[in-house]
């Protein structure tokens, strides 16, 4: 039975300002109803499929465990990277997990920020793909190109090894325009999606063939990960000096062991705004358009406003990408989207909060939502889940007051207990030892006034958290 591992390190900064780091593109409901990971995760169903396995960024955790909790998908396992080290290393780490249940078991390496309208010819792509790598074969899936795309490298097929299985000649990188559209011309070309399958040990003898020092940092931090709640940590030290690396530079292109399956699932990298305009639904002028949206005149655009942000009302615009959210609002030449990202990382360089969380910031317990901010003040809306707690903290350079506007809140105050109804409030003296508590049936909705003179999300003193956060 094949393993998916669900690969969720990515940034998705092409897709600001909706992918922010601390909730990046693979976490967000972009194509359907439920975040990509989520979709990933379903296209390879029980019991056909075992259990999928999943690596994710550290600060992803908590997000990962409750996103999959609510689809009803039990995984394997979490597995955690305390940096991003490309896809090599985080094959290592799965293969070595698979390995300990099978050393000759099945997994695929699927990202978890792509989209598929017909997963069904994917599946059918693994079934034709499995004999060859279970006999040892490191198995790639080859998409059909529908364009002389720049954008992505290209894998060429040599003989046939079987029914629907190909040897690879060559992987080439992203080409020229003329390159591209003679690949398409000669038909002997797939778009590389990184998607592979293969037998844990075979991968495992490859990449200690071509690169071992890959692999002994990765069975370093894997024999070294710790239990964390019901996650598995890999060991910081020895995963941050593992080279970063992609599968394809590090095994790929240099085994002789690799074949490729073409495929035409209807797939999409969602690499930047363009790809949400090129899979989605075009009015008769050619705009597609999501949320509260008006338009007049306008063609060939795509325009986006999210639930919790104006409304956006555009008129005799032609090729932009408009997307719209609580804090932010991006506007770009849709010919120019790919450059997104610079202005991302222009925000991250300049220390704006903007790259890096949304105007709402998910916790374990729930979420908090910045109202206002102001010299030695700021106001917060707090939600905290049913049953759930924040940590035993203190804090040194703020007081504050909890007002409750809906549900009950058990709060911990020095050595005293309270319970704070709708329309009632208490107060939290700089230096008291506090905890917040959602004992009822129904979320908690407070608002919470900090006074002082440092309102940083660093002064926070835990106590004791059952998170395990420090």
């Amino acid at each position: 039975m094949i393993t998916p591992v669900i690969l969720s390190g990515g940034a998705g900064t092409r897709l600001w300002p909706l992918s922010r780091s601390l909730y990046p593109k693979q976490l967000l409901p972009l194509v359907g109803a439920e975040s990509m990971l989520v979709e990933t995760a379903r296209r390879f169903p029980a019991p056909e499929f075992a259990a999928p396995l999943i690596i994710c960024s550290d600060q992803h955790r908590f997000i990962v465990a409750e996103q999959v909790r609510k689809a009803g998908i039990t995984p394997s396992g979490i597995i955690l990277e305390p940096v991003g080290r490309n896809t090599a290393p985080a094959a290592a780490i799965a293969a070595l997990a698979v390995a300990e249940r099978d050393p000759q078991g099945l997994l695929l390496l699927a990202a978890s920020d792509h989209a598929m309208t017909k997963p069904e010819a994917l599946r059918a792509a693994l079934a034709c793909g499995e004999a060859a790598a279970k006999a040892g074969r490191l198995v790639t899936f080859g998409i059909q190109p529908t364009r002389p795309e720049t954008g992505y490298g290209y894998i060429q097929r040599g003989a046939a090894l079987s029914d629907g299985v190909f040897a690879i000649d060559r992987f080439v990188e992203k080409p020229d325009r003329a390159t591209a559209e003679a690949y398409i011309a000669d038909g002997g070309y797939s778009w590389n999606a990184s998607l592979f399958l293969f037998r844990a040990d075979m991968f495992l003898a490859e990449l200690g063939q071509h690169r071992p020092d890959i692999l002994a940092a990765s069975e370093t931090a894997f024999r070294a990960a710790g239990r964390d709640l019901d996650f598995l940590r890999l060991d910081k030290a020895a995963f941050t000096a593992c080279p970063s690396e992609s599968i394809d530079y590090a095994v790929m292109e240099k085994s002789t062991q690799g074949a490729v399956v073409p495929v035409d699932p209807g797939w999409s990298d969602v690499g930047a705004w363009t790809a949400l305009w090129e899979i989605g639904t075009p009015d008769a002028s050619g705009t597609v358009s999501a949320g509260d949206v008006w338009t007049e005149g306008v063609k060939t655009s795509y325009l986006r406003a999210e639930p919790d942000a104006p409304l956006i009302a555009a008129v005799g615009v032609e090729n932009l990408v408009v997307v719209s959210t609580r804090d932010a609002v991006l506007v770009a030449s849709k010919d120019k989207a790919q450059d997104v990202k610079k202005i991302a990382e222009k925000l991250k360089a300049a220390g704006r909060s903007e790259a890096e969380s949304h105007a709402i910031v998910y916790r374990p317990w729930g979420s908090y939502e910045g109202l206002v901010a102001a010299e030695r003040y700021q106001v917060k809306r707090i939600v905290v889940k049913p049953g759930e707690k924040l940590s035993l903290q203190m804090h040194h350079h703020r007081a504050e007051h909890w007002v409750v506007v809906a549900g009950t809140a058990k709060v911990t105050r020095g050595t005293d207990e309270h319970l704070i109804f709708e329309n009632q409030s208490i107060y939290i003296p700089m230096g008291e030892t506090h905890r917040l508590e959602n004992p009822g049936k129904v979320p908690l909705h407070l608002i919470e006034v900090q006074s002082g003179a440092y309102l940083g999300e660093d002064d926070i003193v835990r106590l004791d958290d059952k998170y395990g956060r420090n």
